[in-house]
């Protein structure tokens, strides 16, 4: 954020310097002083402060058409008032005359034509109406304007110099103001601190994942060690009361709740595990997509009674692990989930396999997932690093809570490499231990007490 709002201003501050016309700034100077001749300039002041004092006076008189109009006339084109300035340093008898044009002979010539103007000007005004009278001021004409070497305006270096510190400040401000507004998990603390528990898995952000989903089929990846340690960690949480039945839910979709479903399956199923995966996501089912299977007949046909079991589940993979598609869309999901039938199923499951993992709908929208926590040994949260809130852990875990389904523990997925509170090493942000002190191990250790 703060390398784009570096870019955009110093974009925008070449942008309008090169759009900026060039202009040229000529100066010229004028003295003013008394006249020997006057004897009223002794009875007022001295003659140096009776001149300081009409000094300002006549700086006023250079945008003026006694002074502008005649130098129009002599140099063949107008001269606007904005083209003209004048100034007196503080306590002098000086005037600055500056004259600004895009062509540096024009702003030459102006400022040379203002100043010869401004000194009869200012004898005219000050010359009384008497006969033979001299004015008791004299401007005199001390420093002619001279070409200028360059142009005053645009400045590129201190546009850019400007635009860059602009873009810092502002870079920098939005930056801590979105961090501050930030309430997403992006550290073990958070997680510690919304579900009362640790996390028993951190699976690493893969831009090719979904090209290649099912990562567990490459053992060689870093995302397959994160599922096997995943696998490794749900042995030993509880172990007087080991999960085998497991749903796998989220808060919302779309944190990755399917893939990390179908991968704890694929490595519980590579380690000798009878595993059967079952999509009990009724509403938007999509483990038949990712493994490539007809979902048509499923969970749905064997508790309506239209469809054996048996006929339902369908091999994956040269048997490596056996799959209960959802079916048909049901019009009543939650009903049929909290039915006998279902209970019934799970029960038949438990018995035929070492482990059940279940895909469940996200918690947040409906109740689904808690329901079946409720049947089941308990729910593996799946947390998306950086997009899910506190307030939506918080409410998914209460949700279980209503109904007394267990949290088996959150898995913290799409973190990011060298994401903060995770001080893994394999790139990642996986390896031996947390950075806060906690191995894989320690943190489901922590779970049972």
């Amino acid at each position: 954020m703060i390398t784009v709002s570096l870019l955009g201003t110093l974009f925008l501050s070449g942008l309008v310097t090169y759009l900026t016309p060039k202009s040229y700034v000529s100066n010229a100077q004028l003295f003013v002083a008394t006249s020997g001749s006057s004897s009223d300039v002794g009875n007022i002041l001295t003659g140096a402060q009776f001149s300081s004092q009409r000094v300002k006076t006549y700086t006023q008189l250079v945008k003026m058409p006694q002074v502008l109009s005649p130098v129009s006339a002599a140099l063949g084109f107008q001269v606007s008032p904005k083209e003209v300035s004048a100034s007196s340093p503080l306590d002098t008898v000086l005037i600055n005359i500056a004259a600004t044009n895009g062509d540096p002979a024009k702003a030459t010539a102006i400022a040379n034509a203002v100043s010869i103007q401004l000194t009869r000007v200012i004898q005219e005004l000050e010359t009384p109406l008497t006969p033979f009278a001299i004015s008791p001021i004299r401007a005199t004409v001390v420093q002619p304007a001279s070409t200028p070497e360059g142009p005053s305006a645009p400045r590129p270096l201190l546009n850019l110099v400007l635009g860059f510190l602009l873009g810092g400040l502002l870079g920098v401000g939005i930056a801590m103001l979105k961090e501050t507004l930030d309430n997403t998990v992006k550290s073990f603390d958070d997680i510690l601190r919304s579900t009362g528990v640790n996390p028993i898995g951190v699976i690493g952000f893969d831009p090719g994942a979904k090209a290649d989903p099912i990562a567990a089929l490459n053992q060689r990846s870093v995302r397959s060690e994160a599922y096997r340690t995943l696998r490794t960690n749900l042995q030993f949480v509880n172990v007087d009361h080991p999960a085998h039945v497991i749903v796998v839910s989220s808060a919302l979709p779309e944190e990755g709740k399917s893939t990390t479903c179908i991968n704890l399956a694929v490595t519980f199923a590579q380690s000798g595990s009878k595993v059967c995966l079952v999509d009990a996501d009724l509403r938007k089912p999509s483990l038949a997509g990712y493994l490539g299977i007809d979902g048509g007949l499923g969970l749905t046909n064997v508790l309506a009674g239209q469809a054996k079991l048996e006929d339902a589940i369908v091999p994956w993979n040269r048997g490596l692990l056996s799959v209960l598609p959802s079916g048909p869309t049901p019009p009543n999901p939650s009903e049929l989930l909290g039915s006998q039938q279902m209970v019934a199923l799970l029960e038949r499951l438990r018995e035929d396999f070492d482990y059940v993992i279940i895909d469940s709908a996200p918690l947040l929208p409906v109740t689904d997932s808690a329901i079946l926590g409720r049947l089941t040994d308990g729910v593996m949260f799946v947390v998306r690093f950086g997009k899910t809130t506190h307030e939506q852990i918080q409410r998914s875990v209460e949700n279980l809570a209503l109904v007394e389904a267990r949290l088996i523990g959150p898995v913290v997925n799409f973190v990011p490499s060298g994401a903060t509170g995770y001080g893994y090493g394999y790139g990642y942000g996986y390896g031996y231990g947390y950075g806060y002190g906690y191995g894989l191990e320690g943190a489901t250790a922590a779970n049972d007490k």
